[in-house]
């Protein structure tokens, strides 16, 4: 899987997500490889976007049609300042992953400093994860370089909140060690994401 990153700030949700939904519709059918898009705006108007792609060459071949272009242009003017796009050729999976029946999707961003071991530690972590939150569905985590983007998806943001209260007491020391393998972690909630897997 291949997954491009775009994010900025908005002053017109209502005008991105109108452009996100014609873009199912107008342009979606004809974007080959194209799985799906994970997106919506924070409370504070950060937009934030996961398309995610079967591969690079597929993510690619859709930037270069003239109907993308065009509509990215019409797009771009809902954003304030510049826009950042990241294209994450390492891409990590867990549980059901991308899910469109989430409530509440939370982005996690930062930098990892040991990919490899906090891989490790979260495969230890799994089942035990599994037991107490039950109410992540999935999730979605996108690298360029050491730096990731990771959408967690979430039965509902109620359930997500009274799930963080029970994570540390019941996974000790691994989600220590697993915190400090983070560096500048920020967070993006969307309480109103907007879902799509391709059929």
């Amino acid at each position: 899987m291949f997954v491009q990153v775009i994010q900025g700030k908005t002053h017109d949700a209502a005008g991105l997500q109108r452009q996100f939904e014609r873009w199912l519709d107008e342009l979606g059918s004809g974007a080959t490889g194209f799985l799906g898009t994970t997106g919506g705006v924070a409370d504070d108007g950060t937009a934030v976007f996961l398309a995610r792609f079967e591969t690079e060459d597929a993510a690619r071949a859709n930037s270069g049609r003239p109907e993308q272009d065009a509509w990215w242009n019409e797009t771009a003017i809902c954003f304030d300042g510049d826009v950042v796009f990241r294209d994450c050729r390492k891409v990590d999976v867990t549980l059901a992953g991308a899910s469109d029946q989430a409530g509440f999707v939370q982005v996690m961003q930062g930098s990892a400093k040991d990919r490899a071991r906090l891989l490790a530690l979260e495969a230890e972590l799994m089942p035990r994860l599994v037991e107490l939150r039950p109410d992540v569905i999935g999730s979605v985590r996108a690298w360029d370089g050491d730096h990731f983007t990771d959408a967690i998806y979430f039965t509902s943001e109620a359930a997500a909140r009274a799930g963080e209260a029970s994570m540390a007491a019941g996974t000790g020391d691994a989600m220590t060690e697993l915190v400090s393998l983070v560096e500048d972690l920020t967070f993006v909630d969307l309480k109103d994401p907007w879902l799509h897997s391709a059929p």
